[in-house]
């Protein structure tokens, strides 16, 4: 598996991957999560200017998955990682994540990520990961306001949590 930048044509692929790695919520009562349109290519193109677009590329060149991130109150906040059904569970997430970690430099204390609370392969997941909750004290306001969009955006209807993975120069802590 080789992580890279996500090229500009390929935005409509991270579309398409995305909806394919949001259909298990179906089978754990999240319809609602399930069939949320994904961003649309102009909006993922945000990522490749203002922040990070990483790409897991499988041996036979297709992506397997994909991390966006940006900065967020000093930190790099994970705004998606996805893994294409096709290619779970052999550690492509955590190989992105990892990824991101060691490019984050010594100017970046920590990675941060929103997530729901109970899915097994969301805040369990990123708990393997090194990530811990935040208590409410702990965020910050751009993390507030990320939480305030996606109440908005009615994620709130199942428990959501912050999350951080501190970093010590640029590496994993």
């Amino acid at each position: 598996m080789r992580i890279r930048a996500v090229t500009e044509d390929e935005l409509p692929l991270l579309s398409e991957l995305e909806r394919a790695a949001g259909a298990p919520f179906a089978a754990i009562g999240m319809p609602e999560v399930a069939e949320d349109e994904p961003p649309a290519p102009e909006e993922l193109a945000h990522y490749l200017e203002h922040g990070v677009a990483l790409a897991a590329q499988a041996p036979d060149g297709t992506i397997a998955g994909y991390l966006l991130a940006e900065p967020v109150d000093g930190a790099l906040h994970i705004e998606q990682v996805s893994v294409h059904p096709d290619h779970a569970r052999r550690g492509i997430g955590r190989a992105l994540i990892d990824h991101l970690a060691g490019r984050g430099g010594a100017d970046t204390p920590a990675l941060t990520l929103t997530t729901f609370a109970d899915v097994p392969w969301n805040a369990p997941y990123y708990a393997r990961c090194g990530f811990r909750p935040l208590a409410d004290a702990e965020l910050t306001p751009g993390l507030r306001e990320i939480r305030r969009k996606e109440a908005e955006h009615g994620l709130d209807r199942w428990p959501r949590l912050c999350m951080r993975r501190d970093l010590s120069r640029g590496r994993n802590a």
